[in-house]
């Protein structure tokens, strides 16, 4: 592991020098050494030194009477060796702070009018530290970065409370061990081996950076630039769905709808839930909650329908990792006021996506649905590729409430009639399916699986592949990560094509489809073919029916997957994978932008 981590990172610094900083520079944008910097504008680089950086700095010493400082997770610190009057050296640590720029623009830039330059915050601190330490000598001074264990240990069957399980659990990993060191390239072997000595950090897991420490700390670098930047877009909004005065209902009454993110709006599915809050046929709302990001209109939505009257019931996965806080904090909100808040399965994660509206009409009782591939989040639903399908059939209706009984009350059943549910009967259908598939190709037929997915892992499904390919099955995959099966080896993956699609949105839509003798099956939802999520989360893949939605799934996206001839990478059978190409005229998501809303128009017009 630590080979591999050394390897990428070494990979990580050479792009960094040998690409990014020329193409940086080639477009009138440098990153400076301080000492490259002229003295009148270092005059200035001193004075925001002073005005936003000095008064947040605080020096830590270590000596009999102050123990070695906690050092936090992900932080950037200077470890500084000084000296007194005396001639004694002594330790101090100043933390550099991530609430201000990483990058501290210089003023007129380093050049010709409209260059833009920029210098390391660390290197403007570590320039002014005699200011820390009056009457001492700056011996060395050398950037640290430190990594601890995300990982936390929730002993869930042994809980009384999940919620405050949770919340001790993620208190405690401020605490977890250092699992890395990175340290400048320059820093004296003897001040690596204190370090490594107080955060008990092994050997292996340090590594010297020839270059800034922490380059993730390149998201701070904002330029004034619209020409080095994507066009914004504005994303498509289908007939029935866009305005206030829209009978949603109505439209998904008339038939089912289907939602492609981020080229067509998030916007109906707040618009769905805020409807839902305000009508008076509207009885019930129940969701599940993955990730909401820090402002969430489908929270606002939720608190509406309780302050309405409606009976809202939510399960907030307090799991989610990375989002614990923010979830903990949202499930506390809704809670207060008066939200039925489930917090999760013991020993099972909440990964799926579903809102359940069930409403009056008439003497009967209808439920509408939306389900997902993406979590319900606003924010990031402008920036990851997903699906969100609205229905109001009743098997998928009746499957969403016995779901829902599944995750809030203490029900039993493990059938369904529409819905693919993990870790009840999501295996044993996905594996029949693929069965299916190679009886169909051993019998004359022409077989075919186009699966697409963030990860492919569980062994029991990538032997089913491999059995689809030797049958003559085409296998096409498009996985963004990792893969763990080996495509195009001879008697055993021929037949089986793994693509990577890297670009401007991030891939995370989930769709299975399966061609079943020019009768195809898809589903969608959301979860990969690992055995996190087929054994140990809760996951729904639901079907989409309607005919001419299966034909825009299959000839219009995956068809858009499959003919991308530049954002595209594929896997070779060594496991490698080949350089984009950029050479062909297809990238998948310049023509999802470039035509979206074409497949809605074409409907318009019959």
């Amino acid at each position: 592991m630590n080979t591999a981590v050394a390897s990428l990172m070494k990979d990580a610094y050479a792009i960094y020098r040998n690409e990014l900083l020329p193409a940086l520079e080639s477009n009138r944008i440098r990153i400076l050494d301080l000492s490259a910097i002229h003295s009148e504008q270092r005059a200035q680089l001193d004075t925001f030194f002073f005005q936003h950086v000095f008064p947040v700095l605080t020096p830590l010493a270590f000596d009999p009477g102050r123990p070695f400082p906690h050092i936090s997770n992900l932080s950037l610190n200077i470890a500084v060796i000084l000296r007194d009057a005396a001639g004694l050296e002594r330790f101090a640590r100043v933390k550099v702070p991530d609430t201000l720029p990483q990058l501290v623009p210089v003023v007129g830039g380093n050049g010709a009018s409209g260059d833009l330059a920029f210098v390391w915050i660390e290197q403007l601190v570590m320039a002014n530290l005699h200011h820390l330490f009056h009457g001492l000598e700056i011996v060395k001074a050398d950037v640290f970065h430190v990594t601890r264990d995300a990982e936390v240990a929730i002993k869930e069957l042994e809980t009384d409370d999940l919620l405050e399980t949770i919340e001790e659990a993620v208190w405690q990993r401020r605490f977890r061990d250092a699992v890395r060191l990175q340290v400048d390239a320059s820093m004296p072997d003897a001040m690596v081996h204190f370090l490594a000595e107080k955060l008990e950090v092994e050997q292996p897991s340090i590594y010297r950076v020839d270059g800034p420490v922490d380059l993730g700390r390149l998201k701070h670098l904002h330029a004034d630039r619209p020409d080095l930047k994507d066009k914004p877009y504005l994303p498509y909004t289908p007939p029935g769905l866009g305005t206030n005065e829209d009978d949603i209902f109505g439209v998904i009454r008339q038939e089912d709808q289907l939602l492609h993110h981020p080229y067509e709006s998030f916007q109906p599915v707040i618009d769905f839930l805020r409807k839902a809050a305000k009508d008076p046929d509207v009885l019930a709302i129940k969701m599940t909650l993955y990730r909401l990001g820090p402002k969430s209109p489908v929270v606002d939505a939720l608190l509406e329908a309780v302050e309405n009257g409606k009976q809202v019931a939510v399960l907030v996965e307090l799991k989610a990792r990375f989002d614990e806080l923010s979830n903990i904090e949202w499930a506390k909100a809704l809670e207060l006021e008066g939200v039925h808040v489930v917090y999760g399965l013991l020993g099972l994660k909440v990964h799926s996506k579903v809102v359940l509206v069930v409403r009056r009409e008439g003497d009967s009782i209808r439920r509408y649905c939306h389900l997902a591939t993406g979590n319900y989040n606003a924010g990031t639903a402008k920036l990851y590729t997903d699906l969100g399908l609205f229905t109001c059939n009743e098997e998928i209706g009746a499957d969403a409430t016995d779901l829902f009984n599944y995750l809030t009350g203490y029900s039993g059943k493990r059938e369904f009639t529409k819905l693919l549910v993990a870790p009840l009967n999501l295996r044993q259908r996905f594996e029949e399916m693929i069965l299916r598939e190679i009886e169909i190709q051993r019998s004359g037929g022409q077989g075919h699986l186009i699966f697409k997915m963030n990860a492919l892992e569980d062994v029991p499904m990538m032997k089913l592949l491999y059995a689809a390919s030797h049958a003559g099955v085409q296998v096409d995959l498009f996985i963004r990560g990792a893969c763990c099966l080996r495509p195009q080896v001879p008697g055993l993956s021929e037949n089986i094509r793994v693509t990577s699609i890297l670009g401007r949105f991030l891939e995370h839509s989930r769709i299975y489809y399966f061609e079943n003798s020019g009768s195809p099956q898809c589903y969608l939802g959301s979860a990969d073919l690992m055995p996190r999520n087929l054994n140990r989360r809760v996951e729904v893949m639901f079907p989409v029916e309607r005919p001419q939605l299966i034909r825009r799934i299959r000839d219009e996206i995956l068809q858009t997957y499959l003919d991308d001839q530049i954002g595209a990478r594929h896997m070779r059978a060594d496991g490698t994978y080949s350089p984009k190409t950029r050479t062909g005229s297809v990238d998948c998501q310049t023509m999802f932008l470039e035509h979206r809303g074409e497949w809605h128009m074409r409907q318009d017009r019959g």
